[in-house]
C-alpha cells in the first residue's frame, strides 16, 4: 500500500503540470452568423437588441474593417483552412471542379486537425457547408443542420454525422435554439470529462439567412419598429454609426436600380403584389406594401435578437464552467446581408402570417441596404456591402483593451493563423513528405494590443464574376466579369461613393495587373492534382443558391 501511495504521488506530480499546461491554453469559440449585415448589431449602430454581443464588444474589441468572401461556403472554407476558398477549390475556378461542390485538396486541413496535437477537443454546432463530414475533419462532436430552407422543422440534420429524423412542425424546435442546445451539451460534457483539455467550439447559426422565420413572441417585439421604412431607418443607423466612430465618412444613396443577384420572376408571382425586387423610395410604396415590407424586417430583427439570446446562453455556460475568462471568442458573419428573393422549401402561403413556417420570405434589396449601412451592394457582390462583417473579439485573460475599436483591416483567412499564434500552434508543413503551400492569412494578435496594423501585400476577392483587390487603402472592384474596374480610396471613402478610375488610370492598371497575377496563382494551386472539371451536363443536376 505504501508503494502504491508513493507511486500515486509521483504520477500526480507528473500529471499536474501537464494538466495545468493544457488548461492554460485558451479555449476558442468562433460564433458565425449567416447573412447578417455589417450594422445589424447594436454595437455596430443597429436598432436590434443584441445585449450579449454588445457585452462582448464592451469587454473586448470591435474591428471596423473586417472582411469575408461575400458568400457562405467560401467563407466557411477560409475560416477553417486559412486559405482563399479558390485556392482550396471551394469557390469557382474555371477549368477545375470547384465551388459549392468542390473538394479540398488533401493538404487543406481544417482547424480542428491543427489544434488536436495541442490537446484540443473540437465541437461543431449548426451550419456546416464544407466538403466532407465534421467528424472526418477533426471535430469530436457535431450537430449539423443541412436543410437551409426551414428554421422550424428541418428535414436534413445530423448528429455526429448520423442522420436524424425530420423534425415535426409542431415540436417547438427552432434552429438557433437547437444549435445553442447542442453547443451547451458539448460544453457540459467537456467540463465533466475533459476539463484538463482546452476546447474549440464552432457555433455556426443559420440565422438570419432566409427564409425569415422566427418565434412569434420574438417577432412581436419588433412588429412596428420598421414602419418608417428603409430610407429613414438607414439615416438613423448612419447617425449612430458616426457617434460610434464606425462606417467611414459618407452615406451614399441607395442604389435603386440594384435588385437581387439572381432573377427569379416566378418567385415574385408566388410572393404577391406586395413583394418588391428593387429598393424603391419608401414614399413610393403603397400602404399595403409598406406593411408587408415592415413585417419582413421585423422577422429579420427577431432572428438576430433570438440568436443573440442563444449566444447569451452559451456564454453563461462558459461562465458557469469558469472558462469564459480564458476563452478567445470571435463573432462574425459569413457575408453581407442578402438581397436575394426566391421561394424554396415548402413554398409560400400568401395567407399565412409573415415569419411562420408556412412562409418563405427574404428581406430583399431594400432592407439589405439598411442591414449593410453605409456600404454599397449585398451578399455575392464584392463591394463593401457584400464583404464587410462585424468582427468582435473578446478574451479577458489575453486582451487588456476593453471596448476599443480596431481599424486594422482583416479577413476570414486570418482566423487560422491568429488562433494558432494565440495557442502556440502552427499549420501543417508537409503531407507525405511533400511541402504544403503557405497560407495567405496573417495573425491579428498584434492588433489585440494596439491598432498599428498588420503588414500584408493585399486582400483579394473573386465570386461569380465579381472581383476586387485591396492594397493598403486602395481598392479596385468590379461588379460582373465584363464590368470595368472602379477605384476607391477607402481611407477617405469607405462607402465607395467616388469612383477615381478615370482620374487615376495608372493606379487601376497597376492594381488590375496585381489582381490578375494573384488570380492566376490561386487558380494554379487549385488545379494542381485536381479532379476533372464538372461540365455541368450531369442529368438532373440543378444549380443551388444557398
Amino acid at each position: 500500500m505504501k508503494r502504491i501511495l508513493i507511486l500515486s504521488a509521483i504520477l500526480c506530480a507528473l500529471c499536474g503540470p501537464i494538466q495545468a499546461a493544457a488548461q492554460s491554453k485558451p479555449n476558442i469559440l468562433i460564433i458565425l452568423s449567416d447573412d447578417m449585415g455589417h450594422s445589424d448589431a447594436a454595437c455596430y449602430g443597429g436598432e436590434i437588441a443584441t445585449p450579449n454581443l454588445d457585452a462582448l464588444a464592451q469587454n473586448g474589441l470591435r474591428f471596423t474593417q473586417f472582411y469575408n468572401t461575400a458568400r457562405c461556403w467560401p467563407s466557411r472554407a477560409a475560416i477553417l483552412t486559412g486559405y482563399y476558398a479558390q485556392q482550396v477549390r471551394r469557390d469557382t475556378v474555371p477549368g477545375v471542379k470547384s465551388g459549392g461542390q468542390g473538394t479540398r485538396p488533401p493538404w487543406a486541413r481544417l482547424l480542428p486537425e491543427m489544434l488536436r496535437p495541442l490537446g484540443y477537443r473540437s465541437y461543431h454546432s449548426g451550419k456546416w457547408h464544407v466538403d466532407g463530414q465534421p467528424l472526418q475533419n477533426g471535430f469530436d462532436h457535431s450537430y449539423s443542420i443541412n436543410d437551409h430552407d426551414r428554421h422550424f422543422a428541418p428535414r436534413q440534420h445530423t448528429e455526429d454525422d448520423v442522420p436524424l429524423p425530420p423534425v415535426a412542425a409542431d415540436s417547438g424546435y427552432y434552429s438557433s435554439t437547437a444549435i445553442a442546445d447542442h453547443a451547451i451539451k458539448c460544453l457540459k460534457e467537456h467540463t465533466n470529462r475533459f476539463s484538463a483539455q482546452p476546447f474549440f467550439s464552432f457555433l455556426a447559426f443559420t440565422a438570419p439567412h432566409f427564409p425569415v422565420q422566427a418565434p412569434a413572441a420574438d417577432i412581436a417585439r419588433y412588429r412596428t419598429n420598421y414602419l418608417a421604412g428603409w430610407d429613414a431607418l438607414r439615416d438613423e443607423r448612419w447617425r449612430r454609426m458616426q457617434s460610434l466612430g464606425i462606417g467611414g465618412r459618407v452615406l451614399p444613396p441607395i442604389e435603386r436600380e440594384v435588385g437581387p443577384p439572381y432573377p427569379f420572376p416566378e418567385a415574385l408571382k408566388k410572393l404577391g403584389a406586395n413583394e418588391l425586387n428593387r429598393p424603391l423610395p419608401w414614399s413610393a410604396l403603397t400602404d399595403a406594401q409598406r406593411k408587408f415590407q415592415a413585417d419582413k424586417m421585423a422577422v429579420h430583427a427577431a432572428m438576430v435578437d433570438r440568436m443573440d439570446r442563444e449566444i447569451g446562453r452559451v456564454l453563461a455556460q462558459l461562465r458557469a464552467m469558469g472558462a469564459l475568462e480564458n476563452t478567445l471568442v470571435c463573432f462574425l458573419s459569413d457575408n453581407g446581408a442578402s438581397a436575394e428573393i426566391m421561394v424554396r422549401g415548402d413554398g409560400h402561403d400568401l395567407d399565412a402570417h409573415c415569419g411562420t413556417g408556412a412562409t418563405f420570405l427574404s428581406i430583399g434589396p431594400g432592407w439589405a441596404s439598411l442591414a449593410n449601412t453605409p456600404f454599397r451592394r449585398h451578399k455575392t457582390w464584392v463591394h463593401e456591402g457584400g464583404i464587410s462583417t462585424p468582427f468582435i473579439v473578446s478574451w479577458p485573460k489575453g486582451i487588456a483593451a476593453r471596448g476599443e475599436l480596431r481599424h486594422t483591416p482583416g479577413h476570414v483567412i486570418d482566423l487560422v493563423p491568429t488562433i494558432l499564434d494565440v495557442v502556440g500552434g502552427k499549420p501543417f508543413e508537409k503531407l507525405n513528405d511533400q511541402p504544403i503551400p503557405p497560407a495567405p492569412g496573417k495573425s491579428l494578435r498584434s492588433a489585440f494590443a494596439n491598432d498599428a496594423g498588420v503588414a500584408r501585400a493585399s486582400l483579394w476577392w473573386m465570386h461569380e464574376g465579381n472581383r476586387a483587390l485591396r492594397v493598403d487603402d486602395w481598392k479596385i472592384v468590379a461588379a460582373g466579369k465584363d464590368s470595368a474596374w472602379e477605384l476607391y480610396n477607402l481611407k477617405a471613402d469607405r462607402s465607395e461613393s467616388k469612383n477615381l478610375a478615370n482620374e487615376m488610370p495608372e493606379k487601376v492598371r497597376e492594381l488590375a495587373a496585381q489582381w490578375t497575377r494573384e488570380t492566376d496563382a490561386h487558380a494554379a494551386l487549385a488545379k494542381k492534382d485536381a479532379p476533372p472539371a464538372d461540365t455541368g451536363k450531369t442529368p438532373g443536376k440543378k444549380k443551388k443558391n444557398p
